[in-house]
């Protein structure tokens, strides 16, 4: 089903808020993030899919599932603490992360732009790739997750520009905000949190 670009903009601008609420929701470490986000990347599957950034088109239908996902995880509370912990990489992770960002990138982009044809298709599955990893991790409370979305938010406001997508563009900018906020709000919530500990001990 095509929509009219009068739709589509109303979806852009359904989704800009929504996903605002969402992203500002996570970084309070507020569960009722997710469904703001479950309405944003539901949106967002219409109006990629009509702009020909299929990448991003397939991204936020597993982004819909990260999302419920992300929902039920936070949702699940240990007997003796209030909220999940914030947790950080492991050694390992902070080199296989970026490594498999990179490689799932080139490899994603090339099976996109040999079989579909894909709109900018490199660009687009580097963004779409960092984003699945971004949200996996933000699913787990990790606080790196903001780093590789601040990353993402970047190349992503220039990619939906080049699209005309200007909504969609504003919302990533806003994200962009959002997520260096989430970054050191995680931050000092972490530090503080670790200090209380130590001082418990």
């Amino acid at each position: 089903m095509e929509f009219s670009q009068e739709t589509l903009t109303i979806f852009e601008q359904i989704a800009t808020i929504t996903g605002i609420i969402c992203v500002f929701l996570q970084t309070k470490e507020n569960v009722m993030a997710w469904p703001f986000g479950i309405v944003s990347v539901s949106l967002l599957i219409i109006v990629f899919f009509q702009a020909n950034l299929l990448s991003d088109f397939i991204l936020h239908i597993i982004l819909l599932f990260l999302n419920i996902y992300g929902w039920i995880h936070w949702f699940k509370k240990s007997d003796n603490e209030e909220d999940k912990p914030i947790l950080s990489f492991t050694k390992q992770e902070k080199i296989y992360v970026p490594l498999f960002i990179l490689v799932g990138s080139f490899a994603w982009g090339t099976f996109m732009n040999k079989i579909f044809n894909a709109s900018l298709a490199y660009v687009d599955a580097f963004t779409s790739v960092g984003s699945l990893v971004a949200q996996y991790f933000l699913a787990k409370k990790v606080i790196e997750n903001w780093i590789i979305w601040i990353i993402v938010d970047v190349i992503a406001i220039g990619v939906y520009l080049y699209k005309d997508l200007y909504y969609t563009s504003f919302l990533f900018f806003v994200f962009l905000l959002l997520c260096i906020k989430g970054y050191f709000d995680w931050k000092k919530k972490d530090e503080i949190a670790t200090l209380n500990l130590k001082n418990n001990n």
